[in-house]
């Protein structure tokens, strides 16, 4: 039979180790799975290491963030202004070419969409055509994915456009489960061949006490549990179960 006093001593032991737990996080440390990644890189290291920052920049070539470069797999709507004939729908190889009628086999990935506009309207106009007028739209984007792990209600692979933010990768995942530590947020990026991560602050951010970061394709949100939400979710089951054992021990 479990007595009261047994009882007070499970809850006394939980609390003990949940303020444990609670300590431990507010430190501001990073996660041993993250610090575990880090290799004293300095900054600017492009060997592959993970280095930890303070905040995100922006992936390299975006104009910080103002545009979006493209990559294998792209689908490219190209429109040459009254020249219907060269208008083409073509997608990026895994080579980052793309192959169009006169000019032939271009490089495109890792171009902003006006890089190769400028750049179709230069060949173009070198022997085809006097002052074109090339359009290039995105049709459909293979790399503007982000990867939301972790502690949220539906992991996996979510698209993003231009302005798409860290609340909004975490929505589309179906919001924190309840063992997350909103606290401990991070995204991993990789910036001009470094592998970089940031620890955000999602209460914060919801509060205003910080801004709301932008999300890229690439991207990988990792939402970490924590241990002190843990700890009240096993005294609940703890003490769940050593109540019903009270209550059928004094059935007669």
């Amino acid at each position: 039979m479990v007595t009261p006093r047994i009882l007070s001593v499970i809850m006394l032991m939980v609390l003990f180790f949940i303020a444990g737990c609670t300590s431990t996080a507010n430190t501001g440390a990073a996660p041993s799975d993250v610090l575990s990644l880090q290799s004293g890189a300095g900054a600017g290291a492009s060997d592959g290491s993970l280095r930890l920052v303070k905040s995100l920049p922006a992936p390299a070539g975006t104009r910080d963030g103002a545009e979006q470069l493209l990559s294998a797999n792209d689908v490219l709507e190209i429109n040459v202004y009254n020249a219907d004939s060269l208008n083409r729908t073509v997608q990026v190889d895994s080579s980052g070419l793309i192959s169009l009628p006169l000019i032939g086999v271009r490089t495109a990935a890792g171009k902003s969409v006006r890089q190769l506009e400028q750049e179709l309207e230069k060949a173009y106009g070198a022997s085809y055509l006097q002052s074109p007028d090339i359009t290039v739209f995105l049709k459909e984007s293979a790399s503007q994915r982000v990867t939301v792990d972790g502690e949220v209600a539906r992991s996996g692979l979510y698209p993003v456009s231009a302005g798409t933010t860290l609340l909004d990768a975490i929505a589309l995942a179906g919001g924190f489960r309840d063992v997350a530590d909103q606290s401990k947020v991070y995204i991993f990026r990789d910036v001009g061949g470094s592998k970089l991560v940031a620890n955000y602050n999602v209460e914060h951010i919801r509060s205003g006490r910080l801004a709301n970061p932008r999300i890229y394709g690439g991207d990988v949100v990792m939402v970490f549990t924590s241990q002190s939400r843990v700890a009240i979710n096993n005294l609940k089951e703890a003490l769940g179960i050593a109540v019903n054992a009270s209550r059928l021990a004094v059935i007669p």
